[in-house]
């Protein structure tokens, strides 16, 4: 009786490098096309994978998977059931072993550890560990911290299978208007550049395999400085400029990354203008992607494409554009093909193989092109060890996953990120540690239990002793199931808003805790309060410990607070600390 010796590319004692080559060699054009297309997915009912019938609009993940060819996909929405999620997982990889290669699938995710509700951008915390987002860690300003944070992460990613992290998002939140600062490190340069090599070192470790997680850094060269503030997800915002020649600031914390062993880019939906760069979004950009990050960084790691550059999309009810800014004249075509002549590896939130596989059968792209990418793409696989363990064990993800140990961890980092602006008098009725356990409380924006911990709550600041407002950094809403979930616009708050604040103000003392998912324009309302203070991501027993000296607030602000929509509009969106005379500055917070 004969057998057949398993490929060379399954043999996990063969170098790494001649696996690539073996299993490259017995690739269809089908199977490299599939390779380069990683989208959206979520999962079915019950553990089952979606059919054609899911919110998302995607195909079928059978489909994809196996008639498609595709092997890379982004996790959408939150992990709450972990059980149902480890069998979903496992029936998407026995779907990819059913494929002629039997080529694994790469589990890919947005940060999900923190209180985000832009599902375009973000997952909530659901089983999890939860951690305040990317600033409050900013705000304490420690890299063993951040260390231990991506850790954690990573446990956390590796027992449910999610082997990339879309993020860590290190545009600098120079813009203050920008919905996408919540997830930066804020807006100086020196300060993400720290703490973005102890954010890799965690969730890749010092040695890159089986145990790490691989980072895709974003959102290169840096997309922070969106002319008026507006986001290049949306055509009215496509533009990048530089008024004041900060360039080069912006793209210090990338050479960081590089320098602390960063594996894969994504570059920004923008397009840089008054450059010396070519006028088209840098998922497009050869000046960028080959010359700048490949040619003169040294990069020869994946560059994965923002979301949606090819193809007209329906998220979540709203059309959206294809963000091929600066090309939109072309077709589907031949932006796949100017994507790829830039440098790009991997398209990022398509389902069109077909894009590229018609482009080599028709002599547009030569196959070896794809070759380049592939290797990179599948030695990437490898290297997590993804062909060896492509399963996870239920009752590993359940002993991990929401560990009491993470938990602790992040609730004291949601506690210690908090940041006090100003406190108030020891005499004060709104020195809450201070004052009497019978104290009549108002509150807004905190759950009836939380208020219940600060005295005994009553339905108006006319009956209170003391007033605690919880409130949410002031923004334009959007229309559009999409564009809505993106903070934007004015930094103020309406004026009956923010009269209706200071009056609560003027009747009791108040103390004003503010969420900010970006910068906020506050003046009146800091001096009206009797204490202000701001979380980056905390929950209302948090924010009640700071209160009543439970915990105590460490947290220093990551960027500055303008004082007026006028300072804002006339700084210069790519220079950081240009807001004239600001209400409060870059490391204020009393910590004592």
């Amino acid at each position: 009786m004969t057998t057949t010796a398993a490929p060379v590319y399954r043999d996990a004692t063969t170098p790494l490098a001649d696996r690539v080559e073996d299993l490259l060699a017995r690739m269809t054009l089908r199977d490299k096309a599939g390779l380069l297309f990683h989208d959206m997915v979520v999962p079915g009912p019950d553990g089952h994978l979606a059919g054609p019938e899911n919110f998302l609009g995607r195909p079928a993940t059978v489909d994809a998977v196996q008639n498609l060819r595709m092997t890379h996909f982004n996790l959408v929405g939150p992990i709450n059931d972990v059980r149902a999620h480890v069998r979903w997982h496992n029936r998407l990889q026995e779907a990819a072993l059913e494929t002629p290669l039997g080529i694994p699938v790469t589990l890919s995710t947005d940060p999900r550890h923190s209180f985000s509700s832009n599902a375009g951008t973000a997952a909530l915390a659901g089983a999890f560990s939860q951690w305040p987002e990317t600033l409050g860690l900013a705000a304490l300003r420690d890299e063993d911290l951040v260390e231990q944070y991506a850790d954690v992460v990573r446990r956390e990613y590796l027992a449910t299978g999610l082997r990339v992290a879309l993020h860590p998002q290190i545009d600098l939140a120079t813009e203050p208007r920008w919905s996408r600062s919540g997830m930066t490190f804020g807006e100086d340069s020196y300060l993400t550049g720290k703490l973005v090599g102890a954010y890799l070192r965690g969730l890749q470790g010092e040695e890159f395999g089986p145990a790490s997680v691989s980072a895709v850094v974003k959102h290169f060269p840096g997309g922070g400085p969106q002319k008026d503030g507006e986001d290049p997800h949306f055509p009215y915002g496509k533009e990048q400029i530089y008024p004041d020649g900060k360039f080069d600031y912006h793209l210090q914390p990338f050479i960081a990354a590089l320098q602390a062993g960063a594996r894969q880019m994504m570059p920004y939906y923008g397009m840089p203008v008054g450059t010396p760069f070519e006028e088209v979004a840098f998922g497009f950009n050869r000046d960028i992607i080959t010359g700048l990050l490949r040619e003169q960084l040294g990069f020869d790691g994946i560059v994965c494409t923002d979301w949606g550059l090819l193809t007209d999309a329906v998220i979540f009810g709203q059309p959206v554009p294809a963000r091929a800014w600066g090309l939109e004249h072309l077709d589907p075509h031949a932006r796949t093909l100017r994507a790829l002549h830039a440098g790009a590896d991997q398209f990022g939130g398509e389902s069109v193989p077909h894009l590229v596989a018609d482009l080599v059968e028709r002599g547009d792209l030569e196959e070896s092109r794809l070759d380049t990418s592939v290797r990179r793409l599948l030695a990437e696989k490898f290297a997590l060890g993804l062909f060896d363990h492509p399963f996870l064990d239920e009752d590993e993800a359940l002993e991990v996953v929401g560990h009491p140990d993470h938990i602790r961890l992040g609730q004291a980092t949601q506690r210690a990120a908090i940041t006090r602006l100003t406190a108030a008098p020891a005499n004060s009725a709104a020195a809450l540690h201070h004052a009497p356990a019978d104290r009549r409380i108002y509150t807004e924006g905190l759950s009836a239990q939380a208020a219940a911990r600060l005295g005994r709550p009553v339905d108006s600041p006319e009956h209170a002793d003391a007033a605690v407002l919880r409130l949410q950094a002031p923004y334009e809403p959007r229309p559009g199931g999409f564009e809505a979930m993106f903070h934007a616009g004015s930094l103020e708050f309406p004026a009956p808003e923010r009269e209706r604040i200071l009056s609560v103000c003027a009747t009791v003392p108040t103390v004003v805790v503010l969420y900010l998912d970006r910068a906020a324009v506050i003046p009146e309302i800091a001096a009206g309060a009797a204490a202000l203070l701001v979380d980056f991501g905390a929950d209302d027993d948090a924010v009640v410990d700071i209160l009543t000296g439970a915990a105590t607030a460490q947290g220093l602000l990551p960027f500055d607070l303008p004082s007026s929509m006028t300072a804002v509009e006339a700084s210069a969106p790519d220079a950081p600390f240009d807001t004239h005379n600001p209400a409060f500055r870059f490391g204020d917070g009393i910590t004592a």
